[in-house]
């Protein structure tokens, strides 16, 4: 008995502790799909969506530069909360730039059912409609991209926009 007690204990302190992940998962009519490195998001998206996929898909392939990306204008070259700042300005759901650390506020707490910011001082990433829109990570390079590869998110808090 004490064996099995001591096995749930350590089982509920593991899941407690354990950092979240960026899974890709693909859901009927939910996901976007990747063409040639551009997003097409699903055509039952709210319209939110669909120009977050939009400003996304035109800085995809950007250089990173860091501090890139932080003007209310258009920009060559983007770092993460640059590239998080522009997409989610050019959808109506931002007013100005932020920094990562300032991601960690942003909207509502918990995933979203449309776009999720991940957030932590020093990176921040945005999944919509289930893709990953992020500046790199291990053996990507570097530059504003869209993937469905995994990544570890330790440190990172999920947020989103309200109603998204």
């Amino acid at each position: 008995m004490f064996r099995l007690l001591a096995c749930v204990a350590l089982a509920v302190v593991l899941s407690a502790c354990s950092s979240p992940r960026y899974e890709y998962r693909y859901v009927p009519g939910k996901t976007a799909t990747l063409q040639s490195g551009y997003a097409v998001a699903p055509p039952a998206a709210p319209a939110q969506v669909q120009m977050a996929v939009a400003a996304a898909n035109r800085i995809a392939g950007s250089p990173y530069a860091r501090g890139g990306g932080h003007g209310r204008g258009e920009d060559t070259c983007f770092d993460c909360s640059g590239a998080t700042s522009y997409v989610l300005r050019n959808a109506g759901l931002l007013g100005d730039s932020m920094p990562s650390a300032g991601f960690r506020r942003y909207g509502e707490s918990g995933e979203g059912e449309w776009i999720s910011v991940w957030a932590r001082k020093g990176h921040v990433f945005l999944v919509i409609a289930g893709v990953r829109f992020d500046t790199g990570w291990n053996g990507e390079g570097e530059g504003v991209r869209w993937t469905t590869r995994s990544r570890p998110a330790r440190g990172h808090v999920i947020r989103h926009p309200p109603g998204l």
